[in-house]
């Protein structure tokens, strides 16, 4: 995942790119590897940064793409980029420990060395299927509507709100339900910026969304151990189950 992205520059000073394991997106975004194992289609990650997701993921039968707009870079810079990542998050770990899981129930050394092992995942996975990774960023991207079986997008469109107001968040949310199957869906996390500070108009935001078409759920999940409960945006086409019931019964939809 990356915890910032550009809206000009990939690579600008400051723009975080992360090194995230399928565990931890699991975690997150509420999800089994079994879940993953059955997707019907493939699994976009918007955006992907330096995660282990797409090499992990394939192991259990599942196709992942990742979007970046990082990987219009050298995979050597993105990953240096990502080792960078590393450094600041042992220390933002350190100052705001009450924003991150407890070292009592995940010790920050053995939680940043998960890190290191997706990097270097990210790293040797980009070599071998390049294919799937794909330079882009929100609120455009390259995919045909209805690719995606579901669609995750982490650390991004809540978190940063200096690099995306409401209408860009709009248009993201937007964009990402478009490129995902109509009975599939999209999952957003976190729900709030960098300092734990919750996103103010999420109701508005939701309102926004209804009106096209496009249906919202928060989605609570419990808490693991000394972790605190997380808040998971899913999404979807408002009028899926309709189009599904009118293919069955062999009519086109109204």
């Amino acid at each position: 995942m990356t915890d910032r992205t550009s809206r000009t520059d990939p690579g600008a000073a400051g723009v975080l790119v992360t090194s995230r394991p399928l565990d931890e997106y699991c975690g997150f975004f509420g999800l089994t590897r079994a879940q993953l194992a059955a997707l019907p289609g493939p699994l976009l990650d918007c955006p992907g940064g330096a995660a282990g997701l797409a090499a992990e993921a394939r192991e259990l039968g599942c196709r992942v793409i990742a979007t970046d707009p990082a990987y219009a870079r050298p995979t050597a810079e993105t990953t240096a980029r990502a080792l960078a990542a590393r450094a600041s998050m042992a220390a933002a770990m350190a100052a705001r420990p009450h924003l991150y899981p407890a070292p009592r129930h995940r010790p920050d050394d053995r939680y940043l060395r998960s890190w290191d092992r997706a990097r270097r995942l990210f790293a040797a996975d980009t070599a071998a299927h390049p294919q799937q990774y794909v330079a882009a960023a929100l609120p455009r991207l390259p995919f045909a509507d209805g690719t995606f079986a579901l669609t995750l997008s982490g650390y991004l469109i809540f978190a940063y709100p200096e690099l995306f107001g409401p209408d860009r968040q709009l248009a993201a949310l937007t964009e990402l339900v478009r490129v995902t199957a109509p009975d599939g869906e999209v999952r957003v996390h976190p729900l709030n910026d960098g300092a734990g500070r919750r996103c103010s108009h999420l109701d508005a935001l939701r309102h926004a969304l209804g009106e096209r078409r496009i249906a919202s759920e928060i989605r609570r999940l419990p808490a693991v151990g000394a972790d605190r409960p997380r808040r998971v945006l899913v999404l979807r086409a408002a009028d899926h189950r309709r189009r599904a019931a009118a293919e069955r019964a062999g009519r086109p939809p109204a």
